[in-house]
């Protein structure tokens, strides 16, 4: 790659970047002035480094609208907050409800408790990715005690309908367990408004902050004394005892956290808070639309989804007739250095109700740093990529 490229990063949806500047401010200062283990002693330096880890739990539970800060567990990822919610709860004969476009961070938990003797319910998407609430209220059975679903698909964005199910869910004393790994930063959530129970985020996409962070929330709905952590062991409470204690967060936060990580994950949500919610949305919706209509625009292009931006979120997926998206991200990185992400992106189920299984798509995920330019100069590669190798390029 020459030197004088600038890079496009379009592969938001598998990890943001870049950051915003408080993040790594905010991690340097905690190594190098703060760095003590929070709530496990009584000095100055592990006061403010809990002082840290807690702020970062108000700022979670401000920007989801959460009932109380003390009901966020934090832990490495989303992933492990799927796990806790759908591996913590469910029991054998319990009943379960998902969709067809979820990721395997769903999906695999999920097939783990079906042949440990829970019932599961996929219930089809369009071939677009959207879900009808009519068909998961078809789904509902006596055995019936949680619906879970992805916010938005991690494949081609489709938002599913996740206020509209959790009325549903409430309607039939149900839990909701909401994936918001692709919307979380990205557009409006509120676990009260929209009647999720269980919200699991991770920190280092749309919230802006590290890798190793993300957590479940827990909502007053949601018995926590049937809800089984899923490691058990040292958190600085209730130390003369050996059993697990039974009291939020602490139930589920075995270990010492990840108190740099938390650090820049409370400084990426204030920035999210500062810019606000409806000005990434605005500004993600556009650059989509014109991602979505440039690329629907060259030969060759299949464009997968609903293709309008307000109906998902800014991820875009798409395939070049006669060549492999294995081919077409390796030059698009080699030639144009722009980074995006090809294959099944974790999400088989997604791709088989697309119809783009087994080879999957080229992904562009874009994010609240992308500019108009770099949406021009990505269509550009593309447009190069689908024509003849003689071609003077397209104005766009």
């Amino acid at each position: 790659m020459p030197k004088e490229q600038t890079i496009i990063y379009f592969d938001n949806a598998a990890t943001s970047w870049p950051k915003p500047p408080e993040v790594s401010k905010a991690m340097a200062h905690y190594l190098d002035e703060v760095g003590a283990n929070p709530g496990r002693s009584g000095h100055r330096m592990a006061v403010e480094s809990a002082r840290i880890v807690y702020a970062a739990r108000e700022a979670v539970a401000e920007l989801f609208n959460a009932p109380d800060p003390l009901r966020v567990v934090f832990g490495a990822n989303v992933t492990e907050a799927l796990n806790l919610a759908l591996r913590g709860y469910l029991r054998p004969g319990d009943h379960v409800i998902t969709s067809s476009m979820e990721h395997n961070s769903v999906m695999r938990p999920l097939r783990t408790l079906e042949w440990a003797g829970v019932e599961l319910t996929v219930v089809p998407c369009s071939p677009e990715g959207f879900l009808n609430p009519g068909e998961v209220e078809a789904a509902i059975r006596s055995n019936t005690k949680m619906i879970a679903l992805n916010h938005a698909s991690n494949v081609v964005g489709s938002l599913l309908p996740v206020a509209e199910v959790g009325r549903l869910a409430r309607q039939h004393n149900l839990l909701l367990v909401v994936d918001a790994a692709q919307t979380g930063g990205a557009y409006p959530i509120d676990m009260q408004v929209d009647q999720i129970d269980l919200l699991a985020f991770t920190g280092h996409k749309s919230l802006y902050g590290p890798m190793g962070t993300g957590g479940l929330i827990i909502g007053e709905r949601v018995d926590v004394d049937r809800l089984e952590p899923l490691t058990r062991g040292g958190t600085g409470s209730r130390s003369e005892r050996e059993e697990q204690p039974d009291f939020l967060p602490d139930k589920f936060e075995s270990g010492t956290p990840n108190g740099v990580g938390l650090a820049g994950l409370a400084a990426g949500l204030r920035w999210i808070l500062a810019q606000g919610i409806a000005a990434i949305r605005a500004h993600e919706v556009a650059l989509t639309q014109q991602l979505i209509d440039g690329l629907r625009a060259i030969p060759g292009v299949t464009v997968y989804g609903g293709l309008e931006a307000s109906r998902q979120t800014a991820t875009v997926s798409f395939n070049l007739a006669g060549l492999e998206p294995s081919e077409v991200g390796l030059r698009l990185d080699d030639e144009y250095a722009l980074m995006c992400r090809v294959g099944l992106h974790c999400a088989p189920a997604a791709h088989k109700t697309m119809g783009t299984f087994p080879a999957g798509t080229i992904r562009f995920g874009l994010g609240a740093f992308s500019m108009v330019e770099e949406v021009k100069a990505a269509l550009e590669a593309v447009y190069q990529l689908a024509t003849v190798p003689q071609s003077v390029g397209v104005a766009l």
